[in-house]
């Protein structure tokens, strides 16, 4: 006598990866999610393997693995995927602290972050139309 299983908060056409705390504070992290948003998927992925940016190489797994979700656990044809979000969110920050001169400290910041990427399949008009 379990819980029910929830519903699936998602449409049947969308699926989606996470990625939960990424070592990278959430301003540099949404600077490259903005770059993917709402591109088709084989182009966002062009574009992350071509940044130079550091955590492009993380950002592009999560895509890949949305991707593959969207192939394998609901039938979508992932050549009509298209990036429909990229949310980034604050994780916690750990707190350090760093020695200076004359028995000082200062405080370190290390940031958080959490991605979340959704794709979604193009209607077939659409695909026609273009």
């Amino acid at each position: 006598m379990g819980k029910p299983s929830a519903e699936r908060r998602l449409d049947d056409t969308e699926a989606s990866a996470f990625l939960r705390a990424l070592r990278v504070s959430a301003r540099k992290l949404n600077l490259v999610a903005q770059t993917i948003r709402g591109k088709d998927a084989t182009a966002a992925l062009a574009e992350l393997t071509f940044s130079h940016r550091r955590i492009a190489r993380d950002v592009k797994k999560a895509l890949q693995s949305a991707i593959a979700n969207a192939e394998n656990n609901h039938q979508l044809d992932v050549d009509r995927l298209y990036v429909k979000e990229a949310t980034v969110g604050r994780a916690f920050v750990m707190k350090r602290f760093h020695t200076r001169g004359r028995g000082r400290s200062a405080r370190i910041e290390k940031h958080f972050a959490h991605l979340t990427v959704i794709v979604r399949e193009r209607p077939e008009d659409l695909e026609e139309r273009a």
